[in-house]
C-alpha cells in the first residue's frame, strides 16, 4: 500500500525565533510525499522567509491568540489525505512521518499519536495516555517499538499531544475541526473525546517521535514558570461545560486549582516566583474560570476543501544518514565536517563524547546537526547504568543501534 499523502500544519505566534528551527526539521523528513502549511504571525512569516524552501510553503497569516482557530485555518489550507500538527517549538525524528501515518492503513483508525522527547532529547516527556471527562490523563500500557491500535472504552478517550498527532483530513473537516472555546490547553483533548464519541478508533505509534522544546510563550517563561493561568483555567470551564456531569464541575474545579497552587509553590521555594506571583497565578486561574464558564460555545460547522492543490515540498534532504562522531578534544572540526554534510543536504547525526560521567543530551542545531554530547561514561537513558571500560567506537555504536528505527542509520559506519 502507497503511503498517503500529508499536510504538515505549523501553528506559530510569538516564537519567530524557535520556528525556523522547527521547519528545518520537517525539511528533513524521510516522507514521499508531503506538503507545509504554515499558520504564523508576521514576525514568524518573516522569520521563516530566510528559509531556502519557503517559496515552497503554504502560508497563512494570523495574528489572534486562539490555537484552535489557528489549526482550522490550517486545515482548510490543507490538501493532504491526511493532516499532521507538530509545535513550533518542536522537531520531528527524520522516520515521523512514516511511523505516524502507518496505522491509517487500517480503514477504522482516525486519529494517530507518537511519544514526545523532552529537552535533553532523550527522556519522554509524554507517551501514551488515555483521558477522562474531566480532562484527567493516565497513563497506558503500550508497546514501546509497535504500533498499538486502541479502541476507548469505559468513557475513556484516546489522548494524542498537540504537538505529535495526525488524522483524516476528511474526518476532522467534518467534524469541524478544534473548537475555538479552547484558545489555548485542551484543545487536542476536546477533539479525541468527540473522536471517542464517534466512535474512532486512535493509533498510537512510539517510534513516531518529536522533540519538544517547550519554549516560553505568552503564558510560560523559557524556565517553564507559567505567568498566567487564565486559559487554563476558562479552557477546563468549557471542557466540563461540555463532558462532565454538572455536579462535578466544583470539586474539579477545585482539585485542579490546588494542582496548579502545588506547582506554583514549587516554583516559589526554588526561587523563581514571588508569593505576590503565586496569588497572581491563582487570581488568573480564578478568573479564568469564570471567564470559560461564560464563553459561547458554537455548533462547529464542515471544513470546505482546500481552495488549492496540493503542493508537496521538494527541496528536501536525500540520501542515506551520515555519522560523525569523535572525541570531545576535536569536536571544532568535527561540527564543521557535520555542518558541511549538512549544506551538502545529507541528514547527519553528530556524536561528541567526553572522558567522563555526565549524562548525554541530544539537540537539533539551527545548521540542522543532529548532535549527542555527554560522557563517554554517562548515561544516555536516564533510568540505565553508567557505561564503564568502553571505547570511544564502542559508545558510538551502542548509541546508533539506540537510534536505529528512527534516523535510518546505514547498515555499518
Amino acid at each position: 500500500m502507497s503511503a498517503p499523502s500529508v499536510s504538515v500544519i505549523v501553528v506559530s505566534r510569538g516564537r519567530a525565533a524557535d520556528l525556523p528551527l522547527c521547519l528545518l526539521g520537517v525539511s528533513q523528513l524521510d516522507f514521499p510525499l508531503f506538503e507545509v502549511v504554515l499558520v504564523a504571525d508576521e514576525a514568524g512569516l518573516e522569520a521563516a522567509r530566510g528559509l531556502p524552501f519557503f517559496d515552497e510553503l503554504k502560508t497563512v497569516t494570523f495574528e489572534e491568540a486562539n490555537i484552535s482557530k489557528a489549526r482550522n485555518l490550517g486545515i482548510s489550507e490543507a490538501a493532504g489525505e491526511i493532516v499532521a500538527f507538530i509545535d513550533d517549538d518542536a522537531v520531528p525524528e527524520p522516520t515521523w512521518l512514516r511511523y505516524l501515518t502507518a496505522g491509517f492503513s487500517e480503514p477504522e483508525v482516525a486519529v494517530a499519536g507518537g511519544f514526545v522527547r523532552g529537552r535533553n532529547g532523550i527522556s519522554f516527556q509524554w507517551k501514551a495516555r488515555s483521558v477522562d471527562c474531566f480532562g484527567d490523563a493516565t497513563p497506558l500500557d503500550v508497546s514501546e517499538d509497535k504500533i498499538s491500535i486502541l479502541t476507548p472504552t469505559n468513557g475513556r478517550a484516546i489522548k494524542t499531544e498537540g504537538t505529535n498527532m495526525a488524522v483524516r483530513r476528511d474526518v476532522i473537516a467534518q467534524m469541524g475541526g478544534f473548537d475555538p472555546a479552547y484558545r489555548f490547553y485542551l484543545d487536542e483533548t476536546d477533539l479525541n473525546y468527540r473522536m471517542m464519541q464517534e466512535g474512532h478508533r486512535t493509533a498510537i505509534a512510539p517510534l513516531a517521535q518529536v522533540h519538544h522544546g517547550y519554549k516560553a510563550s505568552a503564558t510560560r517563561r523559557q524556565d517553564r514558570v507559567p505567568t498566567d493561568l487564565t486559559e487554563i483555567g476558562a479552557s477546563l470551564a468549557v471542557y466540563l461545560r461540555k463532558f462532565a456531569p454538572n455536579t462535578q464541575h466544583k470539586v474539579t474545579f477545585a482539585k485542579a486549582r490546588k494542582e496548579q497552587r502545588v506547582r506554583a509553590l514549587r516554583h516559589m521555594m526554588a526561587g523563581l516566583l514571588e508569593p505576590r506571583d503565586v496569588r497572581r497565578l491563582m487570581g488568573s486561574f480564578d478568573k479564568g474560570v469564570e471567564v470559560g464558564s461564560q464563553r459561547a460555545i458554537s455548533t462547529l460547522s464542515t471544513i470546505p476543501l482546500a481552495r488549492d492543490g496540493f503542493k508537496p515540498l521538494t527541496q528536501r534532504f536525500k540520501g542515506q544518514h551520515v555519522i560523525v562522531e569523535g572525541s570531545w578534544f576535536k569536536r571544532k572540526a568535527l561540527r564543521q565536517m557535520a555542518m558541511e554534510t549538512v549544506r551538502n543536504g545529507t541528514r547527519t547525526s553528530l556524536f561528541i563524547f567526553s572522558p567522563t560521567l555526565r549524562p548525554h543530551k541530544v539537540r537539533f542545531t539551527k545548521e540542522g546537526v543532529w548532535e549527542q554530547t555527554g560522557g563517554l561514561f554517562g548515561r544516555s537513558v536516564r533510568a540505565g547504568a553508567h557505561v564503564l571500560g568502553v571505547t570511544q567506537k564502542k559508545r558510538v555504536a551502542q548509541e546508533l543501534k539506540r537510534l536505529a528505527k528512527l534516523r535510518d542509520f546505514p547498515p555499518k559506519v
